[in-house]
């Protein structure tokens, strides 16, 4: 059974010092967003955290942005106004991850031949 191939939508966000990086639910869910800003976030991001790449690009390691980082790149650490400004702002991009194949039991337990 193949594992890990799901596609991967985020919205990178270059600002002033760091990249950004905040994972969506899918693009039309943001276009609709983007079109009527009433719609609630919780219906357009896949969770309430901001991830920075530390100058690595689109990328690079995510790590998730500290409140410190947030306040100095973005002047507040409200993550629901940020997230605001990322989704308006930020490019949206598409990923599929690899498909995992993994043994699951090479020894198979007592029965494999030593």
């Amino acid at each position: 059974m193949a594992r890990g191939e799901a596609k991967q939508t985020r919205i990178y966000f270059k600002g002033k010092e760091n990249e950004f990086v905040v994972f969506v639910d899918n693009p039309e869910a943001v276009e609709k967003w983007k079109a009527d800003q009433t719609t609630p976030l919780v219906q357009v991001v896949k969770a309430f955290e901001i991830f920075v790449t530390h100058k690595h690009g689109n990328q690079g390691q995510l790590l998730v942005a500290s409140n410190a980082l947030l306040d100095e790149e973005f002047g507040t650490n409200d993550q629901e106004e940020i997230i605001r400004v990322i989704l308006g702002n930020g490019l949206l991009q598409e990923k599929w991850d690899a498909e995992r194949q993994g043994s699951r039991n090479d020894s198979i337990g007592p029965r494999g031949g030593h």
